[in-house]
């Protein structure tokens, strides 16, 4: 995770920003630390390389990312400390009132920018960007969840209050953003329909496995736990990532198929972590399913590079269905096989590296697994197929390109950073195009498998 994944930048990398120095560019994000955030890490060094200087304002994590202030590979990191919010709605508020007040606070450190960049969630982070906007920064919005849709998703309240909400917040933060950034043409669908922008400013930026951390080694038959076959669950655990539907099909595998030559692992955390376990012994999975927590990138590579058989259980809501999965995009560069349930955006990017159930049929998702145990010629075809999907239309150089194009789009008329703050040009930067950038981003983008576009 830690690794250069932006080396041998294009000439686009240079169009955006190597040869304009003092380039400044300051990266917010409140869901998870940095450079943990693999999405966010790898945008740090792309824009690195093309000659910005990058400063980063996050959380500060549990048991690693724990300094109050780094500096990795040339990224100037900051970190907060902060409480993940528990109780209902007022533990939120608690975690994102303190969220933006840190991160006030370490902006006016950092001092004056030429782009702001807010990932979200939260949509709150308009708030200190707009401050940044007045004094002369460009915001680019990374909208890495329709929060709206993980809202309804996760809570199961209905379009209630809180829900307009988050729907103001959203249509706030699409208003004050010169630029927005959409991880798939889902994203991009909703930024241009609902938030109202143009699409000339809506750029896909869609995230991208690390493959320098994802390289198979030998397998290692001992991490089957004595069984034929190895099952593997990477990722977050949360109420709508699926962990419970995959545990029931798990169950159905060994009551209806009959199955009992698999052991499977559940690797990764989250706040569902403690309920998945106890739902585990109910179903009586306790002796065939171990639950590993977050482990070290080493120990991952060692399961996936065992794994039979991958798992994508996120059901279908409104969330699933239009996001990017990023365990399907790990699992795919591992070169493993993938059952997942029938999801728009996870068929645009698995393709037939994944066989897919009808939605949310914990029975039929069980019967794949079967399928694919037994067919082990099926299970290299398809891993070849993600392998080769990764390495190319899917690969994070498709990315970087869109990623550049925006930024030089969002710095169209601007000049160097002054220690009074940004100044504003009526001109364009010398030495680069950036409607020319833009427009090569932009057909970029839209070859990379995503969405209606190739459909």
């Amino acid at each position: 995770m830690l690794g250069n994944t932006s080396s041998g930048s294009t000439s686009s990398a240079e169009t955006a920003g190597s040869d304009r120095p003092g380039r400044r560019a300051l990266i917010l994000v409140e869901n998870l630390s940095v450079p943990f955030d693999r999405r966010v890490w790898q945008e740090c060094t792309t824009l690195r390389d093309a000659g910005w200087e990058v400063h980063v304002i996050c959380p500060r994590g549990t048991k690693r990312d724990t300094e109050p202030e780094a500096e990795i590979d040339g990224v100037r990191i900051h970190r907060y400390p902060l409480r993940a919010a528990t109780g209902g709605p007022a533990g939120y508020l608690r975690e994102y009132g303190a969220a933006l007040w840190h991160t006030a606070r370490l902006a006016r450190k950092v001092g004056p920018v030429h782009v702001v960049h807010a990932c979200n969630p939260p949509d709150l982070l308009f708030l200190p960007a707009l401050r940044l906007k007045r004094r002369g920064a460009r915001f680019v919005f990374d909208q890495h969840d329709l929060v709206p849709e993980l809202y309804l998703s996760r809570f199961d309240r209905g379009e209630d209050l809180l829900y307009r909400a988050v729907c103001a917040l959203e249509r706030l933060t699409y208003r004050a953003a010169d630029i927005v950034l959409a991880t798939n043409e889902s994203y991009r669908d909703v930024a241009i329909r609902r938030g109202g922008r143009r699409p000339e400013d809506v750029f896909v930026v869609r995230s991208a496995p690390a493959i320098e951390r994802f390289q198979p080694v030998p397998p290692e038959p001992e991490l089957k736990r004595g069984k034929p076959h190895l099952l593997c669950y990477l990722g977050v655990m949360g109420p709508q990532d699926g962990v419970d539907y995959a545990l029931r099909a798990l169950a159905k595998l060994r009551d209806e198929q009959g199955r009992t030559d698999w052991h499977a692992v559940f690797v990764g955390s989250g706040d569902a972590f403690d309920a998945m376990v106890e739902l585990s012994r109910q179903l009586g999975l306790a002796e065939q399913v171990q639950f590993t927590g977050r482990i070290p990138d080493a120990d991952l590579v060692r399961y996936l590079s065992t794994a039979d058989v991958c798992l994508s259980p996120d059901p279908l809501n409104p969330l699933n269905d239009v996001s990017t999965m990023n365990k399907v995009l790990e699992y795919m560069a591992m070169g493993r096989p993938i059952v997942s349930f029938e999801l728009r955006e996870a068929r645009v990017s698995a393709g037939d590296a994944a066989v897919y159930a009808p939605a949310n049929d914990e029975a039929a998702f069980a019967g794949l697994i079967a399928e694919l145990l037994d067919d082990p010629e099926k299970r290299a075809r398809m891993g070849k197929i993600g392998q080769e999907r990764v390495g190319g239309e899917l690969s994070w150089r498709n990315s970087q390109t869109a990623l550049l194009a925006a930024y030089a789009a969002a710095c169209r008329g601007r000049t160097p950073v002054s220690p009074g703050g940004p100044r504003t040009s009526t001109g364009t930067d010398t030495g680069t195009d950036p409607a020319q950038a833009q427009a090569h981003g932009q057909q970029r983008a839209k070859e990379q498998g995503s969405g209606r576009v190739v459909e």
